[in-house]
């Protein structure tokens, strides 16, 4: 309760993670701690949080501030994306891999950490400000593990399409790359896999900390032998169910 609350309270104002910080004498990084739940500001700093958005201590532990106007406000626009500029001043596309997964969930919104990303240029890209994430695991084949996902960002969950694919990044779940039915009224998506294997779940627009548009992506391996393996195992799995019901008759 009390991390939705410092976020929506501090969206609400319209200041920065840093800008804030700065305010309260804290580093940035324990202020996003604070957002995300991992750390808990003392008695002091919650009196001092308390003065600063005019709330009850109560109020900020115990009650959910204004929960309609933050998913209004969520599906309006998510946040202001932190970006970087090349020296002709184009936007960078910023790459994500699986072993900086980590990293991207603390520091999004940090501007001097995106600067650090290993960055890459597309020429025609339409307007827009893009992202390359490398996705790991089977749940989306036939695309491989290992493939990068050139994905456009978001800028309200109002705008998410049913059955596009998107790059979503949770707090609980990480960066996952999923199918998506978008429930506008409920205030929430359902994530689905290609692969069926994997089970649908649901996403409350409340834990989503970014999303991306797929727009296109990169293999770097052999996407004949990827999709012939899929398909080898796809073939597998139906004759395992076959099997399973053959004995139960």
């Amino acid at each position: 309760m009390l991390s939705s609350n410092l976020q929506f309270l501090r969206r609400k104002t319209g200041y920065s993670q840093q800008e804030l910080a700065d305010l309260l004498e804290i580093p940035r990084t324990t202020w996003s701690g604070y957002e995300l739940g991992k750390v808990e500001p003392n008695i002091n700093m919650l009196q001092k949080i308390s003065i600063f958005f005019h709330q009850s201590i109560d109020r900020l532990l115990n009650q959910r501030i204004d929960f309609d106007e933050l998913e209004i406000a969520r599906a309006d626009t998510l946040r202001v994306l932190a970006i970087t500029m090349d020296q002709d001043q184009r936007q960078n596309i910023e790459l994500v891999y699986s072993k900086a997964e980590a990293g991207y969930l603390d520091g999004f919104q940090d501007p001097e950490f995106i600067s650090e990303l290993p960055k890459m240029y597309i020429p025609n890209l339409p307007t827009g400000s893009y992202r390359a994430f490398e996705i790991h695991g089977d749940s989306m084949l036939p695309m491989p593990s290992g493939s990068l996902v050139i994905s456009k960002y978001v800028e309200s969950l109002k705008d998410l399409k049913d059955d596009k694919t998107y790059i979503i990044v949770t707090e609980k779940d990480g960066i996952v790359y999923k199918r998506i039915k978008n429930h506008i009224a409920e205030h929430h998506i359902t994530a689905i896999s290609d692969n069926d294997v994997y089970s649908p779940y649901t996403i409350s627009y409340q834990d989503i900390r970014e999303i991306w548009r797929y727009h296109a992506h990169i293999v770097f391996s052999d996407a004949r032998q990827q999709k012939a393996d899929w398909l080898q195992e796809t073939v597998l799995d139906m004759q395992r169910k076959l099997s399973q019901m053959e004995k139960k008759m």
